[in-house]
């Protein structure tokens, strides 16, 4: 099947809508549950579900969950996978948002977690929600076979360590006084971004037991999505407002970021945008018009206001 006739396939836009907001739904339930089944002080619980709950369109839970349904798993399957990669994610919002990283004050709309509580309690809030994570994947009622939670567990850290989100955090910072050439600032977003929104992909096709070619082609998507998705957000930092986004917009400016945008300009950065679309519709041509709903997905990546 050619890539017009899967366009021609492509689901619509309220179906899409419609998937998206019932995973957030049930991911913000699941993570509300859980954490109140934590024996943790209440101060601390409170700042982890300020991080954590309330916003957020659980991109990264829905990829799970759409990577794992092309191999019929069902949703409660790959929820609790879904809501530990999500944790990852909101902790490394939490820690992003300190005085010493980005120094920022809003995030989804609401004040950040130290600017509620205070920079040492947001501190271990993060690592609260970090080594929840993992507590969530080892455990038996996420996934029966222990060799299927030992790969979940090795594939999220790997994605969220030194070699994938933290080092392209690093890498980040040091662009701000050294500026990164676009080769090197493709790797670090690969890194910074995309190793979580890849690792995704990667864990819905281990809860899935994909083939090796299946998973390739799987990592090749995500690989596309995480570059659409970070594209996407460095041109709304110069173009949309802070209330559109939710959290302080030009942050990339004031500090000097080393982006696609700072160093070629919009018109360059839309073209790198475009093109990561299409690798990453191509790379789901063997999986049919089942993996509509991922192509939809890339293209809201890279349509999205906020």
């Amino acid at each position: 099947m050619d890539g017009e006739a899967l366009a021609n396939l492509a689901m619509t836009e309220d179906q899409f809508d419609s998937q998206l907001a019932d995973c957030a739904i049930e991911t913000e339930a699941f993570l509300a549950a859980h954490l109140a089944t934590l024996d943790a002080p209440e101060r601390l619980l409170a700042a982890m579900a300020h991080g954590a709950l309330d916003g957020g369109k659980r991109l990264r839970p829905f990829l799970v969950r759409l990577s794992a349904s092309l191999f019929a798993v069902p949703h409660e399957k790959s929820l609790a996978v879904g809501a530990a990669l999500e944790m990852i994610h909101c902790y490394s919002l939490v820690h992003d948002d300190l005085p010493d990283m980005d120094n920022d004050e809003l995030r989804r709309g609401k004040p950040t977690v130290w600017k509620a509580f205070d920079p040492a309690l947001a501190i271990l809030a993060g690592d609260a929600l970090l080594t929840e994570a993992f507590a969530l994947l080892s455990d038996p009622r996420t996934h029966p076979d222990p060799a299927i939670r030992a790969e979940l567990v090795l594939t999220l850290a790997h994605a969220a360590g030194p070699a994938g989100m933290v080092g392209g955090q690093v890498l980040d910072i040091e662009g701000e006084t050294s500026p990164l050439d676009e080769d090197a600032i493709f790797a670090m977003q690969a890194k910074k971004t995309g190793a979580l929104i890849r690792a995704g992909v990667e864990m819905g096709a281990i809860l899935g037991n994909a083939s090796p070619a299946q998973r390739s082609g799987l990592t090749r998507f995500g690989t596309a999505a995480g570059l659409a998705f970070q594209i996407a957000d460095d041109i709304l930092d110069v173009t949309a407002t802070s209330h559109a986004l939710g959290k302080t917009a030009g942050k990339d400016v004031v500090q000097n970021k080393s982006t696609i945008v700072a160093r070629k300009g919009l018109d360059a950065a839309r073209q790198v945008l475009d093109g990561a679309v299409a690798n990453g519709i191509d790379a789901l041509l063997p999986f049919g018009p089942s993996a509509d709903p991922l192509r939809a997905l890339i293209r809201h990546f890279a349509a999205r206001q906020s």
